[in-house]
């Protein structure tokens, strides 16, 4: 029997999109398949009580838990480093590292590593979340060396209302944001169901999309040992980069 490869996902406790979206992207992979830990999330914003749902300890013992499926990657499918700093991605990963023994990822460390692959200098952001959250985004990418030449956000607290945005919206907001010949557009939210336009969105505007969901499949799929190019319909970053 071939040996099953397994994708731990860490999950917002108020996420609906998450979890069968990865499944649906997974699906068609021989044995592999995606299994999810939640802790929780149910606001977005810069609020003390916000801010803290982002705390290490409820994450880890979410990893733990994960850990006990013998899963061959541990990833975090959130967004918040975003708001709070990359640093605090790469501090997670070293923990739960040191927690469970497994390789650790992110959404946010997945996608700056494809940017930086990708020789992408000048990006689209497109996103559901407040202004004063998407200004630090804005200040963590362009420190970090990216230029965010058009965006577009929805100034909603979240988090689960942004799983009831529909699929016009967030196609809207992608093309007003490509009509400023980005090298690049993120959709840059887990509980946005973004990843199942992108194949379409990438035909019609010729610039690649990388969404938050997608990146870290990509990377996950990578650290369990399956070659993310088996992957297929979901977009030209599964095409292009192994």
């Amino acid at each position: 029997m071939a040996r099953r490869r397994f994708l731990g996902m860490l999950t917002p406790s108020s996420n609906t999109i998450l979890e069968p979206v990865t499944s649906a992207m997974v699906a068609d992979l021989p044995g592999t398949s995606a299994h999810f830990a939640r802790f929780s999330v149910t606001e977005i914003s810069l609020r003390r009580t916000a801010l803290g749902q982002f705390d290490a300890e409820p994450i880890l013992s979410a990893a733990r838990l994960l850990a006990d499926a013998r899963v061959d990657v541990i990833a975090w499918n959130g967004t918040s480093a975003g708001w709070l700093g990359f640093q605090r991605d790469e501090e997670l990963c070293r923990q739960i590292q040191e927690a469970t023994d497994i390789p650790a990822t992110t959404s946010v460390l997945a996608l700056n590593e494809i940017l930086r692959r990708t020789g992408v200098e000048r990006f689209g952001l497109v996103t559901p979340y407040l202004d004063e959250v998407q200004s630090l985004i804005l200040e963590n990418y362009q420190q970090a060396g990216f230029q965010c030449v058009a965006e577009r956000h929805l100034n909603d607290p979240g988090n689960f209302s942004f799983s009831e945005i529909d699929a016009d919206t967030i196609a809207g907001m992608v093309r007003e944001v490509a009509a400023a010949g980005p090298q690049a557009i993120a959709t840059f939210c887990t509980n946005m169901r973004a990843a199942p336009l992108v194949e379409a969105l990438e035909a019609e505007t010729g610039i690649p999309i990388y969404d938050t969901i997608s990146v870290v499949v990509w990377q996950s799929l990578k650290l369990a040992g399956v070659d993310p190019r088996e992957l297929t319909g979901w977009g030209r970053l599964f095409r292009e980069l192994d």
